[in-house]
């Protein structure tokens, strides 16, 4: 595959034919997906570096203003592997005494990273996570706003804590996965190992324990436990947006948050059909309506220039 096309598939200005030239080649050998992630790495740590100096002016003119070692501390600090796209990183200071790492994943991205205590997190779309550069004596927490799948580093003595807006999980060491948004009114905490408690923000005394194979959802300001009968909606980690009888009106918010797009539905007869399949993001979402148009019958348009679709 040439570097050219890659790297245009990276900046998001490849054609649909590209994009398809892209997604089969990775798909054809490991050693070829091994090496888009590779590239994609680089791509994004050169931007990264490039963007402390200056803003990038046009695509593949990067000039590294540091030697290739301070790319290494920075990958070393805070341990991230990108499985699609590029993020948003800032260090603050909290009160002048600790120092809070901030990433922050738009639409259509994921990001896979290790805290400073071994915890490995995926970031899904539009997500932000915020953590010390070190973690206190007494716990491990962070902030969350959006979805993240957590792999906790098992600690007696220090519990992992993920605080949002409408709640805390608190953990030992354990796996789950926390959909938090604050701008939507659902809350979700699905467990797959171990066991974790969930608090409610608003309401402290509101507390309940999950085990294994159950989520809390947040249901008329209650958190309810409901047993989890379908996985594979957690595969985004693995780049898979996956639906099991959900309704359109619902696809079409995923396809908002993974996307990057706004979609507006005039076509109201189609809000309630449900829809069961999976598409990998990479496919796009033009391809992704195709498909559902063999199910749902609709047109859609589309204006680039300010990022809608119109469902018809």
């Amino acid at each position: 595959m040439e570097k050219d096309i890659l790297y245009t598939f990276f900046e998001g200005t490849a054609t649909q034919q590209q994009q398809e030239e892209v997604r089969k080649w990775m798909e054809a050998s490991p050693e070829n997906e091994r090496t888009f992630f590779k590239e994609r790495r680089l791509f994004d740590m050169m931007l990264l570096l490039a963007q402390e100096r200056e803003p990038v002016k046009t695509k593949r003119s990067f000039s590294l203003p540091r030697p290739v070692l301070e790319l290494l501390k920075i990958a070393a600090v805070v341990a991230i592997t990108l499985a699609v796209g590029f993020f948003y990183m800032e260090q603050t200071s909290r009160n002048d005494q600790m120092a809070i790492q901030t990433i922050s994943v738009p639409a259509g991205q994921r990001v896979n990273l290790t805290l400073p205590d071994g915890t490995n997190v995926w970031l899904n779309a539009r997500t932000t996570l915020q953590y010390p550069v070190s973690f206190g004596k007494k716990d491990r927490r962070v902030e969350l706003d959006g979805e993240a799948y957590f792999e906790v580093t098992k600690e007696e003595k220090r519990s992992f804590v993920v605080h949002t807006s409408k709640g805390k999980v608190e953990v030992l060491g354990t796996n789950f996965n926390v959909e938090a948004y604050s701008y939507k009114d659902d809350f979700e905490t699905t467990l797959m190992q171990g066991s974790v408690k969930v608090t409610s923000a608003l309401d402290p005394a509101q507390t309940l324990v999950l085990h294994p194979d159950s989520k809390a959802v947040l249901r008329g300001g209650k958190f309810e436990v409901v047993p989890v009968d379908d996985y594979n909606r957690y595969r985004w980690t693995e780049g898979l947006i996956c639906f099991r009888n959900d309704s359109f009106e619902s696809i079409m918010q995923e396809f908002e948050k993974y996307y990057g797009k706004s979609i507006r539905i005039n076509n109201e007869k189609i809000l309630n059909m449900h829809y069961t399949g999976k598409f990998r993001q990479t496919d796009g979402v033009d391809y992704a309506l195709r498909v559902l148009q063999k199910d749902i019958r609709f047109s859609y348009s589309q204006d680039d220039e300010n990022q809608i679709i119109y469902i018809d």
